[in-house]
């Protein structure tokens, strides 16, 4: 039974490595991937004119595209507006068709929503994979220590 306890926590402490290792791995990739498009945050971030890198300036970025897109579509998200406006002429009147109905268009306010989502989206998600390399480097230390207990064990 020793002898299965030994080999045991010499598998547990070789997985908590790899573990550790791929974490360490997950990090630096995710801080080459968002560092190579150069991010800056805007002067009116929570983190302002800070190149983004890690979890908290992704978060201030993610933060404050979605800030600016609520101010551009006057408060309104993708889902509050409507998917056709009636289209206006330069004097801002609406444009009739000739049996006297508003010519409607696509409201392209909505089209910043798209963008912005994508934006928004691709940046939580660099956030989730800092998370999820920090928890891979965790339960791999975790693993390790575990490993040397039962190693320990004569």
């Amino acid at each position: 039974m020793k002898k299965f306890l030994k080999i045991s926590s010499v598998l547990i402490i070789l997985a908590g490595v790899f573990l550790v290792i791929g974490g360490i791995w997950g990090i630096s990739f995710t801080y080459k991937n968002v560092a190579r498009e150069k991010i800056v945050t805007p002067k009116d971030a929570t983190i302002p004119e800070t190149p983004v890198r890690g979890p908290l300036t992704l978060k201030a970025q993610a933060d404050i595209i979605r800030e600016h897109t609520l101010e551009i579509t006057g408060g309104k998200t993708f889902a509050e507006m409507p998917r056709q406006i009636q289209k206006l002429d330069q004097n801002n009147q609406p444009v009739l068709d000739s049996s006297g109905n508003p010519v409607m268009t696509a409201n392209t306010a909505r089209d910043i929503w798209i963008t912005a989502t994508m934006l928004t989206t691709a940046l939580n998600f660099g956030i989730l994979a800092y998370a999820f390399s920090g928890l891979i480097i965790l339960f791999g230390i975790i693993c390790i220590w575990i490993g040397i207990v039962f190693y320990a064990q004569d």
